[in-house]
């Protein structure tokens, strides 16, 4: 599994204080999308796992939801593993949430099979290239009947259609109030080199060959889109 984890963890490490600001001023409808996706999350879900906390902006709503399961927060930056568990500890003073705290690139990830009945994942899944191997895997670490909801940037289809995305994109995060000129340069530089957006028929397909059915675009906005899946075919 090829991934762009050792850069990006890197470059969201760096800005890990300034992350959750701007994350909020530069992807539209933010706030409705990570909204959408929670009313998809399975209520009965006992084992959660997150992959790609960043900040911990899910990670908070994730222990609100799932107040009675165990949760395991994962992401390769060691600077936002950090602001997460800070911002969970302070929000629930009064309670001890069953959550703990990977710090790991998806891909060296050590469950067993079966380890979960919920993944999870917002804005983060775009960093890894193989995502077909990402599938099997978040496949296997699914006990069967669990779900997998993601929300995340696609490609969009045909090119043209991409581009007119792209675009859209951009001039959100021209306007007043969203994001100064060095920062939509930074953004860019990174997506150039270390995204990799995939078409919502592309990751159907591979979460099919994965074992996974039940499969549905719930959302989606632009660049962005929200994606569910049932691993309910077993294991040969």
């Amino acid at each position: 599994m090829t991934t762009s984890h050792e850069s990006a963890h890197a470059y969201f490490g760096g800005m890990a204080e300034s992350y959750d600001s701007l994350i909020r001023r530069a992807v539209p409808r933010y706030a409705e999308m990570t909204e959408r996706l929670l009313t998809y999350l399975p209520s009965d879900s006992k084992r959660v796992l997150e992959m790609g906390c960043g900040t911990g902006n899910l990670s908070l709503a994730l222990v609100e939801r799932f107040p009675n399961s165990t949760l395991t927060l994962v992401d390769a930056s060691e600077e936002m593993i950090a602001l997460t568990r800070e911002r969970v500890e302070a929000r629930f003073r009064e309670v001890t949430p069953a959550v703990s705290y990977v710090v790991s690139r998806f891909e060296d990830l050590e469950f067993p099979a079966g380890s979960f009945d919920l993944v999870t994942s917002s804005i983060s899944l775009h960093h890894v290239r193989d995502k077909a191997l990402l599938y099997e895997r978040i496949r296997e670490l699914l006990a069967d009947g669990g779900r997998f909801c993601f929300a995340d940037q696609m490609r969009g289809e045909p090119e043209s259609n991409h581009l007119v995305n792209w675009e859209q994109w951009l001039a959100f995060c021209r306007q007043s109030g969203n994001c100064t000129a060095d920062e939509l340069a930074g953004l860019v530089d990174h997506a150039e080199a270390h995204d990799h957006y995939t078409p919502v028929s592309e990751h159907f397909s591979m979460l099919s060959r994965a074992g996974f059915g039940e499969i549905d675009c719930v959302w989606r906005n632009w660049m962005w889109g929200i994606i569910t899946a049932t691993a309910a075919q077993e294991l040969n």
